[in-house]
């Protein structure tokens, strides 16, 4: 067997590529002979585990290089860019989840809506808004005059916090570029924050949700809406009338007729 702290020639891809191929070739040869176990002196133990550290430190830095790339506009497709985002272990949150939740929708939705991340039924699922919030949300769409699949539904995190805890400010550094991204490709005239986290996110502010809600702000050009979470509004049914002003302004924006609450 090589020795496995060699520097190899060649890209770093192509040295971890032959380090595999020369263990397993090695361990083969193990079976072959009967051995049970392999011994590994303490400075063969330290190389290895030195030789793997590097290779997993280069495949997460091609990673976010490729993730880097897509972000300033390497990708010409939402498609591209989910596939680019399945390959993401920038933060924890990536090595737990069960499904990335990247989004859906129009592709080319003139309103989006954004959340702060998935819960427990959209990681299992893989898709957006898919609980009780999630339902409701799908009310206020068809009742603004839209079918869900006519409108992008997203969020700030692409996969679930522990315990469905908030997003940590961490995490939102990390993921927030690829909503950016999505943002660039879909072109929307509105964007609609849902809650404080998606506010803060998309504005750069902390001020709280019951200023932001109902005051138009702007994302790289594109108008704004705050407003209150649909899992706010199963806690407090009292702000379904906030939130439905909220809308009447956007359908306004859009040049689409508001409906009066109820209707």
């Amino acid at each position: 067997m090589k020795d496995v702290d060699r520097e190899a020639g060649g890209t770093p891809a192509l040295q971890m590529t032959d380090f595999i191929r020369d263990l397993k070739q090695y361990l083969l040869q193990m079976v072959q002979e009967g051995a049970k176990t392999v011994y590994l002196s303490s400075e063969g133990k330290e190389s290895l585990e030195r030789f793997l550290q590097k290779g997993g430190e280069l495949s997460r830095r091609a990673v976010e290089q490729e993730s880097s790339r897509a972000i300033r506009g390497g990708v010409r497709s939402l498609r591209e860019l989910e596939e680019v985002m399945r390959k993401c272990h920038k933060c924890p949150l990536g090595e737990d989840r069960l499904n990335l939740v990247f989004g859906e929708g129009n592709e080319e939705a003139e309103v989006v809506f954004v959340g702060e991340a998935p819960g427990a039924d959209e990681d299992e699922q893989g898709r957006p808004f898919v609980g009780r919030a999630g339902q409701l949300l799908r009310k206020i769409i068809r009742a603004m005059g839209y079918e869900p699949e006519e409108v992008y539904i997203a969020n700030i995190l692409k996969c679930r916090p522990p315990m469905n805890r908030d997003p940590l400010p961490e995490e939102t550094e990390r993921c927030f570029p690829y909503l950016s991204a999505q943002l660039k490709l879909i072109k929307p005239k509105v964007i609609v924050a849902l809650g404080k986290h998606a506010a803060h996110a998309l504005l750069g502010v902390k001020t709280p949700i019951t200023k932001l809600r109902g005051n138009w702000a702007r994302f790289q050009g594109i108008p704004v809406m705050p407003t209150f979470h649909p899992s706010y509004l199963l806690r407090n049914m009292g702000g379904k009338k906030e939130v439905w002003d909220d809308m009447q302004e956007v359908l306004k924006v859009l040049g689409r007729t508001p409906k009066k609450h109820g209707s």
